[in-house]
């Protein structure tokens, strides 16, 4: 079996600095983030618009087809960070989720059963019910704390007068009447011990840019503003604090909201001492995606780290290098969409609209 056959405390990689030095062993461990897109159950929730993926919804949502989207899943997740890891992701973040349910069933399935799983999810506010949350291998991880923070923003009537020219546009930004705030999901952080050693995890989907990218950037700015705050509690905490945040940002490492809300930097020399480093932003400017729009690609999700991971030495874990998982199988073959992620369709279950992402953390034994 797969998982006996790689079930070491740790998977210890080798590394030569030069063809005649020793060579040095790691522990390695993959982190991961992935739109799920949809992974909704087949149950109508009437606190929710859910309706759409039920048997008698749109999608025509069924137990055959729900079963399939598991599969499917689970059939990435397993194989994300392979072949420098051959062990599964040690944390997987996750978005757009129903409930926690549908994570129950995930981890149940054939190829992620083994690697025994824990999961971290809350409702969030959304009016879909989509959710973000964190699985994490539970011999690996062990979590002291977690919480889900909101994130408060408003469509003020500037933002509706810009709206007014499109009705669609404006319905699809979920707001409270009384209030106008607009509903999204929280960010999640999770606090606790990666074999021995204190991390901070914070997972995201920040605000969509349905109503126009111009019109809701500010909601996404505001995301990054919140994600800075939460680093710089736990920084002020321990100058030192290991931080990881990821998700779906809904805008690439160059936008606002990344580059100058949280302050994200692109080289790890341009990281000021208590600053972030995103290694995203080279893949994006090499033409790389995750998501694909009018044949244009972007890099909406992205892992970005904290300055005490990308240390020179690795007498603790640090961050070793990124990745884009974006294997064939992943990849529409043909038709209007050839080249893009194969997302679900009324033909096809497929996987998402996203491709997976993942860092690589080691340190030396």
């Amino acid at each position: 079996m797969y998982f006996i056959k790689y079930r070491i405390s740790l998977l210890l990689l080798v590394l030569f600095s030069s063809a005649q030095a020793q060579p040095r062993k790691y522990a390695i461990h993959t982190v991961a983030f992935y739109n799920f897109e949809n992974l909704f159950d087949t149950i109508n929730d009437p606190t929710t618009h859910d309706d759409e993926w039920t048997p008698k919804g749109a999608q025509h949502w069924t137990i055959e087809k729900y079963v399939q989207k598991l599969q499917n899943l689970s059939k990435v997740l397993s194989e994300i960070g392979t072949p420098e890891n051959p062990n599964a992701p040690t944390f997987i973040g996750g978005s757009e989720i129903e409930n926690r349910g549908v994570l129950e069933d995930l981890i149940k399935e054939p190829k992620l059963l083994d690697y025994d799983y824990g999961i971290i999810h809350f409702d969030s506010p959304d009016k879909r019910g989509i959710d973000v949350a964190l699985l994490f291998q539970k011999k690996y991880f062990k979590p002291t704390s977690f919480s889900n923070i909101p994130l408060y923003v408003y469509k003020t009537e500037m933002l509706a007068e810009e709206e007014k020219s499109n009705e669609a546009e404006e319905a699809a930004i979920e707001t409270d009447k009384k209030s106008n705030r607009v509903f999204t999901r929280d960010q999640l952080l999770v606090s606790g011990f990666l074999d021995g050693e204190e991390v901070h995890i914070i997972i995201n989907h920040w605000p969509s840019r349905s109503g126009g990218e111009k019109a809701t950037s500010r909601f996404r700015e505001a995301a990054g503003l919140l994600n800075r705050k939460i680093i710089d509690s736990l920084q002020q905490i321990n100058p030192q604090a290991k931080v990881i945040t990821m998700g779906d940002l809904n805008d690439g490492p160059y936008n606002k909201s990344v580059k100058v809300a949280l302050g994200a930097k692109p080289k790890k020399a341009e990281v000021p001492e208590l600053g972030t480093f995103n290694p995203f932003e080279e893949m994006a400017k090499r033409g790389l995606g995750t998501i694909a729009f009018r044949d244009s690609w972007d890099i909406f999700d992205q892992i970005i780290v904290t300055a005490s991971l990308i240390k020179p030495d690795f007498t603790s874990f640090r961050f070793w290098k990124a990745g884009i998982f974006n294997k064939s199988y992943l990849i529409q073959a043909s038709g209007q969409f050839k080249g893009y992620p194969l997302r679900h369709s009324q033909t096809e279950v497929g996987f998402s609209d996203h491709f997976p992402v993942y860092i690589y953390l080691i340190k030396q034994m």
